[in-house]
Parts: structure tokens; C-alpha cells; sequence
């Protein structure tokens, strides 16, 4: 521990951001961590001598948070790369997209504000790439065994590293023109730009993972021919079925998946095909239905677009401001969230009931029926209902409406049914130790567990490895989480 009083000495501080008025008018990232400069050290230093890190099981993949916060305290940053990339392959992207669980169970957290963990980890790996200390993981020598991989998100991604690092040789293959599933296609350029995608990719490149891209499996190429000619398949395509909402006038023009938007401007503006007819928010009166992440992502790229008016609505009610009791220290709580996009713009609602899209005689979107419900207590394994508010039916203005629900499940056809997957209830890939009911066919990520975070698919990818490598082998050299590495030492 570098300084046992930091966190006494020290507040909370993060970078400063573009103004919303400027930041607005590109889909670049708005963040200034490069002016940050030597106050990164000192956020570090706050870091608590605890005895007991919470940080480490916070974190889904086990990052050794105290250990690389005290190497950037001592001005060490190789050191510090060298642990933080010890457990997570892409610390490029969940320093910039991750919810940061690991700053909720932060020890420091439970009277005063978390360690800026999340930030000093894109700080270690920002100077990694500067200074040249992000090398290719290339293997000293090859089993002889294959690999392919379908589906080339962080699931994927991960196990792919991890299991070339091993020797195996392995190929991704990618449904799109480029590498990176909704790391790419779903998440905003302003919070994750394809460069930085880029980068990672090129690395893995250099290091023999081979990446085939339009290469669809299941439709341009059957999945039985992979199973002929690779050792193990492993499934990573993702949780891509988004939950619809079928109230009447769901099919009128203007009505879309948020994926549909979202996959759409990030081909816009990095000069890609768009595929399909275009979807454009200027001067719409937008409203977004669901209030997550996505949710918040359609916010921000609709104020990108000059929308004449940005509507986010939810049927769950507002979250509390401040850690609610039933959810004490370390839970990651669902608290009260203002993300980037909703500074620049956004009028919110909870505890509203969707019940009818209204259109003109050209068969487009012109309003949204809703309604003000109350919720009621449920009662002992149910879940709770809701009354509509009496007299609160309105129809506010649509011309354009934005589904970010959230996903059900993978796409049951195509390569799950060539290959003949057993899914579990909830419509996901049923697995044991990542291994599908096909010998020689795993699966991870969202495919297998349902929709989560790009931290919990990297932890995925990394675990996954491991048991194809023992399949493989008989017994696996890798490590998934910090806990297994600490033991291991």
C-alpha cells in the first residue's frame, strides 16, 4: 500500500467531459482523461489498506484492484498493466462501458465515496498501449489442436485469447463485415470507439488468432462442416432475440428495435454499410421505451441527431437515490442512474404503461398512448401487479420509438439447430462445465447464461477457456479470476 492515509487526505475526483452543447455534435468520446494528468496517482493512493478487498469479488472477473492501484500510486505502470491484464483481457473496453460492480463493494464505499477504479483502470491501459507495453500474447509453441470460435463479442473474444495464449490454434468467425459482435455494433462510438476496438483486434491478429468475418454459421456456412473440421466449436453468439412489445399499431413505420438504431449509427458514422433503410432522429420527437443502458444509449445518439424531442419511459418505478436497505454493502445496488446521454437531454418517466402506438393514413408513427400505473405489494412467490392511474391516459407525441426492453434468448435457428443444442427454459443454450449436450461443442456468454454485462461475457470467455483447454489436454495452465492466481502463488 502506497500511502495509508490517501483515502484521508483525498476526495473522489474524475475527468472533466466536453460540454453536452459540444460533445453533441460528433460521436467521438467526450471524455478528457488525457488532462487528468498526475491526479490519476492520487485517486489511487485512496485506495484503503482493508485487509479484506470486497473490490475482488465485486468484480466478476477477480481483478487485483489494490495491487494495480498502488503500483499507479508508485508510478509503475508496467507493473500495473502487467496485473490488471493478469485477469482481464480487455480492460480497453470495461474502463469505459462497465457498470463498475467493483466500485460498489468498494470498503471505502460504505461511508465515503468508491476508489475511481474504473478510471484508473483506463488510464493503466491507455499507457500500455502508449508506451508499449500491450504486446501480442503470442503462444511459445502450438498443441495441435483447433479451435472455432462463432461470434466474436467479449464471450468469444476472451476464450479466443486465452485459448491461443494456450496453443491452440483458433478461429473466430463473424457474422458482419467487422470483428467485435455489439462491442461494435450496439454500444455508441461516444462510449466505445472502434478504434479501440480495433487495436485489441490487431494484437490478437498478431498473436495467430485467425478472424473470418461475413462468415454466418448456419446460413452462409452449415455448422456441422465446423464440427468436421475443428476439434472443439464454441458458441458465443449472444442473447440477439430483443423482448417486442405487442400493443396495437406495433407495426406501424417508426417503430424499431433500439439494436436496429444504435447498430445502424455506428456503421453511419464510421462510413459502413448501412444495410438497411435508414433510421434518422432529426427533428423526431423520439421516445425511448426502457430505461437501462440501451435505453440511455438511444438517449444520446438521438441528441446526436437533432431530434426535436427525447422521451424516456419505464413501467418500473424510480429508483431510490441511495443504497436502499434491502440492498446493503457490497451488493451492486439498483440506485437512481444519470448517465452522459441523459445530461445532454432527455425527459424521464417511470411507472408508465405503454398501451397503443397511434399512426396516421400513411401508416407511420404519430403518438404513443400511455398511462400512469401504481404498483402493489406482491405477495409471498409472486410477482407484483399494477393498477392504471384513473383519468392519466394520454397520448404523447412519437414520430419515432425506440424498443430497449432487453434480450430473451439467442436465435434458436441456424447454428443452434444444425448442431442440434438443447436449450434450457428460458430458451438459452443448456451447458455443464460450458460443455453442451454435443461432445465437443461449448458454449459462454450471453448465449448460455441470458443477457448480462461485457465484464461477466469476458469472465465467460476466460472460464471457458479453461474447461475446452482440460478437453483439450486433460488439465489447463490458465487462470480465469484473481482468486485462482492468488492460490496458485
Amino acid at each position: 500500500m502506497g500511502k495509508p492515509t490517501g483515502f484521508l487526505e483525498h476526495g473522489r475526483e474524475l475527468p472533466k467531459k466536453l460540454d453536452p452543447s459540444v460533445r453533441i455534435e460528433d460521436n467521438k468520446e467526450f471524455v478528457l482523461n488525457e488532462e487528468f494528468g498526475e491526479k490519476i496517482g492520487t485517486q489511487a493512493s485512496r485506495c484503503m489498506d482493508c485487509g479484506v478487498p470486497f473490490c475482488h469479488n465485486g468484480c466478476p472477473i477477480g481483478n487485483i484492484i489494490p495491487e494495480f492501484n498502488d503500483a499507479v500510486y508508485r508510478d509503475s505502470w508496467e507493473e500495473a498493466w502487467n496485473i490488471l491484464s493478469s485477469t482481464n483481457n480487455f480492460p480497453e473496453f470495461t474502463g469505459r462501458v462497465c457498470p463498475a460492480p467493483c466500485e460498489s463493494a468498494c470498503v471505502l464505499g460504505i461511508n465515503q465515496d468508491p476508489i475511481t477504479i474504473c478510471n484508473i483502470e483506463k488510464t493503466i491501459v491507455e499507457t500500455a498501449y502508449r508506451e508499449g507495453y500491450a504486446k501480442p500474447k503470442t503462444p511459445r509453441s502450438r498443441t495441435g489442436k483447433t479451435v472455432a470460435v462463432i461470434g466474436s463479442g467479449p464471450a468469444g473474444l476472451a476464450a479466443a485469447e486465452q485459448l491461443n495464449s494456450a496453443g491452440h490454434s483458433v478461429t473466430v468467425f463473424e457474422r458482419d463485415e467487422k470483428v467485435g459482435g455489439l462491442l461494435r455494433f450496439g454500444i455508441p462510438d461516444f462510449k466505445l470507439g472502434m478504434d479501440v476496438i480495433d487495436r485489441k483486434i490487431n494484437l490478437m491478429a498478431e498473436a495467430g488468432v485467425e478472424f473470418k468475418v461475413n462468415q454466418h454459421i448456419g446460413v452462409d456456412v452449415n455448422a456441422q462442416q465446423l464440427r468436421q473440421e475443428f476439434d472443439v466449436v464454441l458458441l458465443t453468439g449472444g442473447s440477439t432475440v430483443p423482448r417486442d412489445l405487442p400493443i396495437p399499431g406495433r407495426e406501424l413505420k417508426g417503430v424499431h428495435f433500439a439494436m436496429e438504431f444504435l447498430g445502424q449509427n455506428n456503421r453511419r458514422a464510421n462510413d459502413l454499410d448501412l444495410k438497411t433503410e435508414e433510421i434518422h432522429a432529426k427533428d423526431k420527437h423520439v421516445v425511448v421505451i426502457g430505461g437501462g443502458d440501451t435505453g440511455s444509449d438511444c438517449v444520446g445518439t438521438s441528441n446526436r441527431h437533432k431530434a426535436a424531442s427525447i422521451t424516456q419511459v419505464e413501467i418500473m418505478p424510480i429508483p431510490p437515490e441511495k443504497r436502499p436497505a434491502n440492498m446493503p454493502w457490497p451488493q451492486f445496488p439498483m440506485i437512481m442512474k444519470t448517465t452522459t446521454s441523459h445530461e445532454e437531454g432527455c425527459e424521464r418517466h417511470w411507472n408508465i404503461l405503454t398501451k397503443e402506438f397511434i399512426g396516421n393514413d400513411k401508416g407511420e408513427v404519430t403518438g404513443l398512448r400511455i398511462a400512469d400505473i401504481v404498483w402493489q405489494d406482491a405477495k409471498p412467490g409472486e410477482r407484483p401487479g399494477f393498477d392504471e392511474v384513473a383519468g392519466s391516459e394520454r397520448v404523447i407525441p412519437c414520430d419515432q420509438a425506440f424498443l430497449a426492453m432487453g434480450f430473451l434468448h439467442p436465435e434458436p435457428t441456424g447454428v443452434l439447430a444444425q448442431l442440434d443444442i438443447k436449450l434450457d427454459d428460458r430458451g438459452n443454450v443448456a451447458s455443464q462445465g460450458y460443455q453442451t449436450n454435443q461432445k465437443g461443442v461449448f458454449a459462454a456468454g450471453d448465449m448460455r447464461t441470458g443477457q448480462s454485462l461485457v465484464v461477466r461475457c469476458i469472465n465467460e470467455g476466460r472460464e471457458c477457456a479453461i474447461a475446452i483447454d482440460k478437453f483439450l489436454q486433460g488439465n489447463s495452465n490458465l487462470e480465469a479470476r484473481a482468486d485462482s492466481l492468488m492460490l496458485s502463488n
